[in-house]
C-alpha cells in the first residue's frame, strides 16, 4: 500500500504494544495519526506473555474486551534454584497470559477500526524536518509526513536513530549482552502459577496463555550460548537441564514448534524520553526493565498513557513541545526509574547457583520481605 498524500499529527515507528495503544487513544481524541511497522500481523515475539493486572482495566478502557476471552488469571509464583529448591508465593495483584501473537493481532484490529493509518511490512530509513517544518520519514515504501514522531521500535537501536546526533543512549556494545529465546508448549503447569527457573547466567520464566499453550521463554548471557557451539540446543541440554525443573518442562512438555523464536544483543537499562524535535520514545525504546520482573508488556502500555495525556494538551493548544518534553520526562521517571533500578539488582542476585539458592532459601523464611520485592517490580492500577 503507498503513502497518502497527507500530513499526519502524529506518526508512530513500531507497532508493538506501546505504539498500538499509544495510537488508539490519539484517535479516540480526533487525531490523525499512522503507524509504521516493519513486519506483518499477526507475528509472535519474544516475550513472557505475563501480564500485571495493573494493566487490565486500561487495556479494556482502549475498547479490548479481555473478560470475554477466558484468559488464565495468575496468582501464584514459584521460583527454583538450579540446585533443586522451589520457593512458592501467592501473587497479591497478579497478572493474565495471552500471547503477543493474539494480543498486537486484537490491538491491530482495534486502531483500524479508530481509523489509525497502519502500515505493514513498512522500515524507516531516516527521519529529518521538511522544508514545511514537518517531519518527513522515508520508508521502504515511500515517504510520510507529520508534526510528531513517537519511537516504539522496541529493544533495538534503529541505524536511523543511531545516526541521530541527538541521540545519547548507552554504546550497546558496553555492558553484558543477553539473548532471549521463547517456545509455545503444552503442559500440565496449573493455569493460575507461574514459574521462574534458574541456570547458570540465566533464568527462564513459564505461564498459561490463551489456547492451550504455555509460555516458556528465557534469557541468558551471549557467552553462555558461544560456550556451547552457539548451538541453541546444545546449550539448554549443557546449562538450562542443570535444573531439574527445567529439565523435566523441556523433556517431558509438547513443544508447538521445535524452532525457538530468539533475539540477541539485549541489554536493560534506561534510554531516554524524546530525542528533540518533536521526537519521543516509549516502550523499550525508552528504557527496558529486566524480564525478571516481568512487566514490560505494562511498562510500555503505561508509558502511551502517560505520553498521549501531554500530546493530547500540545494538539489542543494548551502546552508548547518544549512543556511536552519536560512534563513526559517528568512523569516516566516517577513511574519506572525505580521499577528499572529494582530490576537491575534483582537480575544480578538471580542465575547464579549458589547465590540465587541461599537468596530464595532466606526469602522462604521472610514472606514480607519476598512480598516487598514483588511489590517492587509492579506498578498501580491505572
Amino acid at each position: 500500500m503507498e503513502p497518502e498524500n497527507k500530513i499526519y499529527d502524529c506518526a508512530i515507528i513500531g507497532g508493538g504494544l506501546a505504539g498500538l495503544c499509544l495510537a488508539i487513544q490519539l484517535a479516540d481524541q480526533g487525531i490523525s495519526v499512522v503507524l509504521l511497522e516493519k513486519n506483518e500481523y499477526p507475528f509472535h515475539k519474544v516475550c513472557g506473555e505475563y501480564i500485571s493486572m495493573e494493566s487490565w482495566d486500561f487495556i479494556t478502557g482502549l475498547g479490548l474486551p479481555l473478560g470475554s476471552f477466558n484468559l488464565p488469571i495468575i496468582d501464584s509464583l514459584g521460583i527454583s534454584s538450579e540446585r533443586g529448591f522451589m520457593l512458592n508465593q501467592s501473587l497479591e495483584m497478579g497478572g493474565f497470559g495471552i500471547s503477543r501473537y493474539s494480543l498486537d493481532h486484537y490491538l491491530y484490529q482495534l486502531a483500524i477500526d479508530k481509523k489509525v493509518s497502519i502500515y505493514q511490512n513498512c522500515r524507516v530509513n531516516s527521519v529529518h524536518k521538511s522544508d514545511n517544518q514537518f517531519q518527513e520519514i522515508d520508508t521502504t515504501i515511500g515517504k510520510f509526513q507529520a508534526s510528531i514522531i513517537c519511537g516504539s521500535y522496541g529493544k533495538y537501536i534503529p541505524s536511523f536513530i543511531q545516526k541521530n546526533e541527538k541521540y545519547h543512549g548507552h554504546d550497546d556494545r558496553k555492558g553484558t549482552n543477553y539473548i532471549g529465546v521463547k517456545y509455545h508448549i503444552k503442559s500440565d503447569l496449573a493455569e493460575n502459577r507461574i514459574e521462574l527457573h534458574n541456570f547458570k547466567n540465566g533464568y527462564c520464566g513459564i505461564s498459561k496463555v490463551d489456547k492451550d499453550w504455555h509460555c516458556l521463554c528465557y534469557l541468558t548471557t551471549a557467552e553462555n550460548l558461544q560456550n556451547n557451539g552457539k548451538e541453541i540446543k546444545t546449550m539448554e541440554e549443557n546449562v538450562l537441564y542443570k535444573n531439574p525443573f527445567l529439565k523435566n518442562y523441556f523433556t517431558k512438555s509438547e513443544f508447538v514448534s521445535s524452532n525457538p523464536l530468539v533475539i540477541s544483543n539485549i541489554q536493560f537499562r534506561k534510554k531516554q524520553t524524546d530525542l528533540g524535535d518533536s521526537f519521543f520514545l516509549l516502550g523499550d525504546a525508552a528504557g527496558t526493565i529486566t524480564p525478571l520482573c516481568g512487566n514490560g508488556m505494562s511498562m510500555g502500555m503505561r508509558a502511551s498513557k502517560l505520553l498521549s495525556k501531554e500530546l493530547l494538551k500540545y494538539f489542543d493548544n494548551k502546552c508548547s513541545i518544549e512543556e511536552v518534553s519536560s512534563a513526559y520526562r517528568k512523569s516516566w521517571n516517577t513511574a519506572f526509574n525505580s521499577r528499572i533500578i529494582a530490576g537491575y539488582y534483582l537480575q544480578n542476585v538471580f542465575g547464579k547457583k549458589n547465590t540465587t539458592h541461599f537468596a530464595l532459601k532466606l526469602l522462604s523464611k521472610t514472606p514480607g520481605l519476598m512480598r516487598k520485592l514483588i511489590t517492587l517490580t509492579h506498578g498501580e492500577k491505572f
